[in-house]
């Protein structure tokens, strides 16, 4: 072999040496696709697909979308889910495939499926707690809002659907017109009542803390016309989380504060384990999974997808809870969420999708299904606007806002309207021109709201019937104006009468309303003219609140104090946008003592007088920073959230001037705020306090709530008798503490019934200065003094009235007992050193 022939082969063979490994890389494997549900077709986000047997994988967008790049020959890929059957695909190896995959709901719940530790689980020395507890401590620096200045934008989805309608129902001659609403899903019949999409643009500023939401576009359809639209769209908020946001400590959803798995003190509530690791085009991630300690408390289940690149961020996460979590007619809870890379690195929610489904049985017959999916899109970071943006209206809203057409709507979702949401648009329209419908809605509402609503005008059914000592039974019925009457003037009233007094009671208001808004709409701006005659219990308005409803016509021991009272009163009422209030008037009332009531001077002569006048001047402000307000048709209330609410009544009496006959300075202060405590609940707490400058008789003093039905009054103190209290300077403190099933869920056999505690503590400070004791200072009422079925009238002492109530809640999702104890003046004529108060509520 000639040595040409040698260095020839030797070029070769090196040649080939040089180029083998660019052939063997050649062999690249590609996957991409789309993983959905194989019953819905809905695209699953945060699937884990993995080449098998490697830790080469990927996870799937808030689309369902993914793409995975292998270099090697790979034949097979793995796609796992949580709550899904496995699902192992064949492909081909070393080029590029495409394809689409349908995954099959699992029957297995997560519980049954925890990795079951052979000996006792701990949280020392647990990797999968050491790496929770790393992702606990860099929680703020994950979170968009770490940065000085974030937007972004928003679009979100909410749907309430009626699944497995009874055929019963379906096959009435009542329900046959509307059967073109109804869709079939997995062989059940289902009806879609609520639909609602939104566009928001989001902005935050992190010093000085304020954020911004601009409602760029808004389109609603709701076929439950008895209930306000806004209330809906503010009550499905509630349940489905109106941002679920796992880096905070508790997750407000289903109306209960859950803890999140990343809590500051997450591991002494959950078990973590660590399932995989899995190695992305960018990132190695590790899935955890984790379990409530105890199933009962109010936590999650599920799974996070966590970085190791030193972030320690949450890349996925799936939460669920246990069948046998403490909230009322929850079938299954399930929350995705999806994050995604940005620019500096750091992981940005892009999509949250909750999923709830009530029903009154566990696990048959009908059900409420709700989904809510939000897309947050184009973030921009530290990129401030103008200075003078950050001094707008937290919630803005653009012109036109509910005007956007089709076609915005097609350019604008970030995913593909849904065959049945789409339908239900169109379904809406033609069910709204059906009479029948119209009927059936107006008799449902005015079931359930107590208003009938005739048009211009509505009847009031809530106070038709109510019975007391003094008036046996009471008779009435009343009514308002609408909008339709006259958007700047309205009206309410109602007449009234007892069977055995015989009196005529009566109310009429009139409002000039001066922002063409009705006076049970927010924000107010009228000024209102009301007279009143009517019966009323001594304690002001805690002691009159629910003293004309049926249930609390019903009392524990005998009231016989009562008012006559004729009141004429003009106010005017402006609402700002920042929710601060004013309240200023002028009112002039009478009071006539009755049933067992007198007023007696104490003087020689023991003059008996039928009437005592005031005429008062009054102002009085209320502050609710942040404050929510649950719009319903006819009427609004305030969600109780963590932020405290300020109130001040001040009201000066006028001697000489129309009826009045005494001359005084009442200030009255409230401070309530309601404190979260994860899971031990939350408390409502009261700090009040409050001082009468000036010489008036008992009935114009500050009158301590009592409480004497049956139902258990919040506010007001329930062992205590009417007029059993007066001073002139008091402070009082009221704190009632709801654990949401806490202790009892730990307890064997009991922690199945769902019951909940609750612990209330009242106390009351106060005194009566000599110029307005009636034993110390003449020109006076004498106190009643007690006799049969009341206990009289003293003044506070140097001791404060104190009670305390321990009661059980939920009892057949229904029923509230609280037993109640007095701790002092218990040598009070008729008085209970213990008690029992009910409350009838159903709840979730």
């Amino acid at each position: 072999m000639t040595k040409q022939i040698i260095f020839s082969r030797i070029f070769l063979l090196s040649c080939f040496c040089l180029l083998l490994p660019h052939f063997c890389f050649a062999q690249q494997t590609v996957v991409s696709g789309k993983v959905s549900d194989a019953a819905t077709g809905h695209p699953l986000s945060s699937c884990s697909i993995v080449f098998l047997n490697t830790h080469i994988g990927t996870r799937t967008d808030s689309l369902g979308k993914f793409s995975l790049t292998g270099q090697g020959a790979y034949s097979h890929i793995v796609v796992t889910a949580m709550g899904y059957e496995q699902y192992v695909q064949r492909i081909n190896p070393g080029v590029e495939n495409k394809i689409e995959l349908r995954l099959v709901k699992s029957l297995t719940q997560l519980n049954e499926v925890s990795i079951r530790a052979h000996k006792r689980y701990r949280n020392k020395g647990n990797p999968a707690v050491e790496l929770i507890e790393k992702v606990i401590a860099h929680k703020d620096a994950n979170r968009p809002q770490s940065n000085n200045y974030v937007q972004y934008d928003q679009y979100e989805r909410v749907g309430l659907n009626m699944f497995n309608i009874p055929p019963v129902l379906v096959n009435n001659f009542l329900f046959r017109p509307y059967r073109f609403m109804l869709d079939t899903v997995d062989g059940k019949l289902s009806a879609e009542v609520y639909l609602a999409e939104k566009r928001y643009r989001k902005y935050s500023r992190k010093n000085p803390e304020k954020s911004i939401s601009v409602l760029e576009a808004q389109k609603e359809s709701n076929i439950i016309k008895f209930i306000d639209t806004s209330a809906i769209n503010i009550y499905v908020n509630r349940l489905y989380g109106d941002k679920v946001d796992i880096y905070d400590n508790n997750i407000y959803i289903v109306k209960h504060q859950l803890l999140s798995p990343i809590a500051d003190h997450a591991p002494d509530f959950y078990r973590f384990y660590i399932r995989d690791t899995i190695r992305t085009a960018t990132d190695t991630v590790v899935e955890l999974s984790f379990t409530p300690r105890n199933k009962g408390d109010l936590l999650f289940e599920g799974h996070l997808m966590v970085t190791l690149n030193g972030s320690y961020a949450v890349t996925a996460c799936e939460l669920n809870v246990d069948d046998r979590i403490n909230v009322n007619f929850l079938r299954s809870l399930k929350v995705d969420l999806d994050f995604e890379k940005q620019q500096s690195g750091r992981y940005f929610l892009v999509k949250s999708d909750a999923k709830v489904d009530f029903g009154i049985l566990k696990n048959k017959g009908f059900t409420l299904k709700g989904n809510r999916v939000i897309y947050y899109s184009n973030y921009l970071v530290d990129k401030p606007l103008d200075a003078g943006f950050y001094n707008g209206k937290e919630e803005q809203v653009l012109p036109g806002f509910d005007h956007a057409g089709n076609d915005y709507w097609s350019q604008s979702r970030p995913d593909t309207l849904p065959d049945n949401d789409a339908r239900f648009y169109r379904k809406v329209g033609h069910l709204e021109k059906m009479k029948s419908f119209k009927r059936a809605t107006w008799l449902a509402s005015a079931i359930t709201n107590g208003f009938a609503d005739l048009g211009p005008f509505q009847l009031n059914l809530g106070q038709l019937a109510s019975y007391s000592p003094l008036e046996g039974f009471r008779y009435g019925i009343g009514g308002r104006t609408t909008p339709q009457f006259n958007k700047t003037i309205y009206a309410d009233g109602y007449l009234a009468e007892g069977t055995r007094d015989n009196q005529l009671k009566h109310e009429a208001t009139v409002y000039y309303s001066f922002n063409k808004t009705a006076p049970y709409r927010y924000p107010n701006n009228y000024i209102k003219l009301s007279q009143q005659y009517d019966i009323s219990l001594p304690g002001g308005d805690d002691a009159n609140r629910n003293f004309h409803t049926p249930i609390s016509s019903v009392q524990t021991g005998s009231s016989r104090y009562y008012f006559y009272t004729h009141l004429l009163r003009v106010d005017y009422v402006k609402e700002f946008e920042n929710h601060f209030s004013f309240d200023i008037g002028m009112f002039t009332k009478d009071q006539q003592a009755a049933g067992a009531l007198k007023y007696v001077m104490n003087n020689p002569q023991q003059t008996v007088i039928n009437h005592i006048g005031t005429t008062v001047f009054s102002l009085s402000m209320r502050y609710a920073p942040h404050e929510q307000i649950y719009q319903e048709s006819f009427d609004r209330k305030t969600i109780r959230y963590k932020y405290p609410i300020f109130t001040l009544l001040i009201n000066q009496g006028v001697n000489g001037l129309l009826n009045g006959t005494n001359s005084y300075t009442s200030l009255t202060g409230t401070i309530y705020k309601r404190v979260f405590m994860s899971q031990l609940g939350f408390a409502d707490v009261t700090l009040f306090g409050g001082d009468i400058l000036g010489k008036v008789p008992y009935p114009l003093l500050n009158i301590s709530p009592a409480n004497q039905s049956i139902v258990y009054d919040p506010n007001a103190y329930n062992q205590m008798h009417y007029l059993e209290f007066v001073s002139d300077h008091y402070a009082g403190f009221n704190i009632t503490q709801s654990f949401n099933g806490f202790f009892l869920n730990k307890v064997p056999l009991i922690s199945r019934l769902k019951w909940r505690e609750f612990f209330s503590f009242k106390v009351l400070y106060g005194g009566l200065r000599a110029e307005n004791n009636p034993a110390l200072s003449s020109g006076l009422y004498n106190f009643p003094v007690p006799s049969a079925g009341a206990s009289g009238t003293y003044a506070l002492g140097n001791t404060p009235y104190m009670e305390m109530g321990v009661g059980i809640g939920n009892i057949f999702k229904l029923l509230r007992i609280d037993g109640i104890e007095r701790f002092n003046y218990l040598d009070h004529p008729g008085v209970s050193k213990y008690g029992a108060k009910l409350t009838l509520k159903i709840d979730l």
